[in-house]
């Protein structure tokens, strides 16, 4: 099994455990990386394109959640949501630079 299947089945397994844990992850790193948007924030349209897909992935990972829908969809969205929040964060931050 590979590192996917392996965290997957984790995941499964322990998912009571994991909700509350994964929606507080999801939600800081968010938050930071709106915080690096808006520090960042030049009225410009790619900011606001920015800012609109942390927002939109942080409120779909939960509304995932609330929908209660499969594991392994709430799962696939977790990594997702932190993908694009961490890679927001690095663009800003090297934009900052």
């Amino acid at each position: 099994m590979n590192f996917y299947h392996k965290s997957l089945n984790d995941f499964r397994d322990n998912y009571i455990l994991y909700i509350p844990l994964t929606i507080i992850l999801q939600s800081c790193i968010g938050s930071i990386a709106a915080m690096y948007i808006l520090m960042n924030s030049t009225a410009d349209s790619f900011n606001f394109i920015q800012l609109t897909l942390c927002v939109i992935f942080s409120m779909g990972y939960n509304a995932v959640i609330f929908a209660q829908l499969k594991s392994k969809l709430v799962f696939n969205m977790l990594i997702a949501t932190l993908i694009v929040n961490i890679a927001l964060i690095v663009i800003n931050v090297i934009q900052l630079s």
